[in-house]
């Protein structure tokens, strides 16, 4: 069972779920192809950037894998980054606004940023994710039904 699974309260339920996006990795891929391409003619410093796109390739893959987003009938829920992992857990009832920005590479490989307004002013924003449309789509869907009940 994952994050989601373990969190869930009394009478609630997995309605939507998503990860994050795959394009993350393309950061890590251009900087050790650089690199790569660098060794012949920069040698120590081109290792060392190579070096430094294997780490950050696989701090981005296990990120990619373990991060969990999900909406239940009650909340929005995340589990992202590593090894910073950064845990949310957010009311439909007081989300207020919910908006996506999508640059052009995220409009044709289909990821983007989510940011969520809730009540009291906070700001909650998520970069990376896949399907962001869908997300918003899902959460307004749920919004509407809490609010209808």
């Amino acid at each position: 069972m994952g994050y989601i699974e373990d969190h869930l309260i009394e009478k609630e339920r997995v309605i939507y779920r998503t990860k994050l996006h795959w394009a993350m990795l393309l950061g890590p891929g251009m900087l050790m192809i650089l690199a790569g391409l660098w060794i012949p003619s920069k040698g120590m410093s081109a290792l060392a950037l190579l070096t430094l796109g294997v780490m950050w390739g696989a701090l981005s893959t296990i990120s990619l894998q373990t991060s969990e987003i999900g909406i239940t009938n009650k909340r929005l829920l995340l589990r992202v980054g590593f090894p910073l992992r950064r845990k949310y857990d957010i009311s439909l009832e007081k989300m207020q606004a919910v908006d996506i920005y999508q640059p052009s590479l995220g409009k044709f490989l289909n990821f983007g940023k989510i940011i969520i307004q809730s009540a009291g002013g906070k700001r909650y924003s998520f970069r990376m994710i896949a399907s962001p449309i869908e997300l918003r789509d899902e959460i307004a869907k749920q919004v509407d039904s809490i609010r209808q009940q």
